[in-house]
């Protein structure tokens, strides 16, 4: 299963989820980087509905990708950053 680095945008503007085909308003920001690939501190996002957020969790994390889970609030306001 393929995902995105990052989603489209609804009609309205708001972030979809990343899974694939899904057509959900993201809620989570999934922060994630590839050791192979990327330095230490470089941060790429994934978004995830309520519905996708573990299965996509879990997809990063046991490849040992995934830095953290923020709220799509929170990380919009800078908090989550």
């Amino acid at each position: 299963m393929i995902f995105p680095e990052t989603s489209a945008e609804s009609p309205a503007g708001a972030p979809l989820c990343s899974a694939k085909g899904c057509r959900a308003d993201a809620v989570w920001v999934l922060a994630w980087n590839n050791p192979k690939l990327h330095t230490p501190e470089r941060r790429k996002t994934w978004l995830a509905c309520e519905e996708h957020r573990e299965h996509l969790s879990q997809f990063l994390g046991v490849r040992g990708f995934l830095k953290d889970v923020v709220a799509l609030k929170d990380w919009e306001s800078g908090s989550g950053a």
